[in-house]
């Protein structure tokens, strides 16, 4: 299947489809049969810097992505999710804890997070997850999932709205963000309203997300979310029963 991409060029014509949409072309469900993945013996423990949890290790990667862990771990997670992909709210919620807890925290896997956007109202989520400091961007991506439902709730009728407003490209993500209720949403969260009118502003930092999920797409074969590449393969499953094997394969326990 061929991505998709939004730039901020072709962001208005994408809202005439967008309550159609909404859920449904962002998020493309995998089978579970895995190609084999990395092979290694049982690794052993790293300990974090004094005072901290390998989950409070927060680094933003060359690539665009949010990296949480040991950033020397030998086993390297990446996920590609879209904030749209109910699919990926079900692995945020069975998998994401697991993930964080049993195996980044013991040093030998670090987990990154990159947004791979498929329509505009994922976009200006992604935009607002970024808006903080680094160590917010799990937790607040943790709460889109969370809320999902609510938030599509809010989104869904404000499509023909915006498409009649004819707004300018660059227009387009504040107006979803104050018409759709993230920009509330997140300053419940610690982001203050001026402070998320702000980033939304910046389309170059919408142009930089469609080209990341531009350049995932060629370079992983990113056909749905969540995709996972571990260490540097992608796996092609989308679920965490089919992705806990793969990493005791590798060596984490």
């Amino acid at each position: 299947m061929q991505t998709k991409l939004f730039t901020p060029a072709r962001l208005l014509l994408a809202l005439i489809a967008l309550p159609l949409a909404l859920g449904l072309a962002a998020c493309g469900k995998k089978d579970d049969a895995a190609k084999a993945g990395p092979v290694g013996g049982p690794l052993n423990a790293v300990a974090p810097p004094a005072g901290k949890a390998w989950a409070d290790v927060i680094t933003v990667t060359p690539e665009g992505g949010y990296r949480m862990g040991n950033p020397n771990a030998p086993i390297k997670v990446i996920e590609f999710g879209s904030l749209t992909c109910p699919h990926c709210a079900e692995f945020e919620e069975k998998g994401y804890p697991h993930l964080r807890d049993e195996y980044v925290a013991k040093g030998t896997v670090n987990f990154e997070f990159r947004n791979f956007v498929r329509d505009p109202y994922d976009t200006t989520m992604a935009m607002l997850v970024r808006c903080g400091s680094p160590d917010s961007f799990f937790a607040l991506t943790e709460q889109v999932y969370s809320n999902q439902k609510a938030i599509f709730d809010q989104l869904q009728p404000i499509g023909p709205k915006l498409q009649a407003a004819n707004l300018p490209p660059a227009q387009i993500f504040k107006a979803i963000g104050e018409q759709g209720g993230l920009i509330d949403f997140f300053a419940a969260r610690g982001i203050a309203k001026d402070q998320g009118a702000q980033c939304l502003a910046k389309s170059e930092a919408a142009s930089k997300l469609a080209d990341d999920t531009s350049k995932a797409g060629d370079s992983f074969n990113i056909t749905g979310t969540p995709s996972f590449i571990v260490n540097g393969k992608n796996v092609e499953v989308a679920t965490w029963d089919a992705l806990e094997p793969i990493l005791k394969q590798a060596g984490a326990r």
